[in-house]
């Protein structure tokens, strides 16, 4: 009996079950505990509203938030503020990424081209899109294009310098085999850089989604009359709080769905990491 039992405490089918039973309990209690959090701060944040220690005229309780929220999504009018801030943000996004991926890939592969560009991208790097905003309105107008440009303008810096350094960082023994077998400019570009550079680039596309999300909400707030930005400065002029923070909450929503997004591409897209 004890004999039988250590065979099966040693057998390779029940250890291997025994640990796919406690991967999944480690995986419940993340899940459980990244989804805490946010409960407790809200039922915190509740509680502390409701029973006067904050005051509810700044910190309305997210009861009446959710309140808000329903009936302004009930009216339409949300939907609509929804629509164009994503429209602005998918367009500059794709706008500042494309050929930051571009011209970031012949940058780390040929250095002529990263001796000449590198420059003008560490000149103007540090300088806030939004700063440039005054010019890029006297350029584009107060339409939408100058929205998706002051966008753009901030996703390309962070997504070129990570596709450039991800370049650079491949190992030199697959550039010397590609030679070494004769690989034209369209295989180096597609076969070698672009998979050894994307889980760097892909850090910097997350940097960029967020720094989007950052730029439509301040670029909204000059020169706009919709959007999620404007839906924000509005109602904190008009002291219109909850609405605000319906704005506020719609916000980091996105940042969030976006993030996890990008996380599920990088799964497909680099299942070894």
């Amino acid at each position: 009996m004890k004999e039988r039992l250590h065979n099966r405490e040693h057998d390779p089918l029940t250890v291997e079950k025994e640990e796919w039973k406690r991967r999944q309990l480690k995986s419940r209690l993340k899940q459980l505990l990244t989804i805490s959090s946010p409960i407790f701060i809200l039922i915190l944040w509740e509680f502390l509203s409701r029973t006067g220690l904050v005051d509810a005229r700044f910190f309305p309780p997210p009861t009446e938030i959710v309140g808000t929220f329903i009936t302004m999504g009930t009216s339409g009018e949300l939907f609509e503020h929804i629509g164009i801030s994503l429209f602005r943000i998918m367009a500059g996004f794709l706008l500042g990424v494309i050929p930051a991926i571009i011209l970031g890939l012949l940058m780390g592969l040929y250095s002529p081209l990263r001796h000449f560009f590198s420059p003008l991208i560490m000149a103007l790097m540090p300088i806030p899109t939004l700063a440039l905003l005054p010019i890029i309105l006297i350029l584009f107008g107060i339409g939408e294009v100058s929205k998706i440009v002051t966008i753009a303008g901030s996703v390309f810096f962070p997504v070129i310098i990570n596709t450039v350094a991800g370049v650079i960082t491949i190992d030199r023994i697959y550039l010397d085999v590609a030679r070494n077998y004769g690989a034209n400019s369209r295989q180096f570009f597609f076969k070698i850089a672009l998979p050894g550079a994307l889980p760097v680039m892909i850090e910097g596309i997350q940097m960029g989604q967020a720094i989007a999300l950052l730029t439509i909400v301040a670029a909204e707030m000059m020169g706009a009359n919709s959007g999620i930005g404007y839906l924000i400065w509005t109602s904190y002029n008009a002291f219109l709080l909850k609405e605000m923070y319906v704005g506020l909450v719609l916000i980091s929503f996105f940042g969030y769905l976006f993030s996890l997004i990008l996380r599920g591409c990088q799964n497909k897209l680099l299942p070894w990491r």
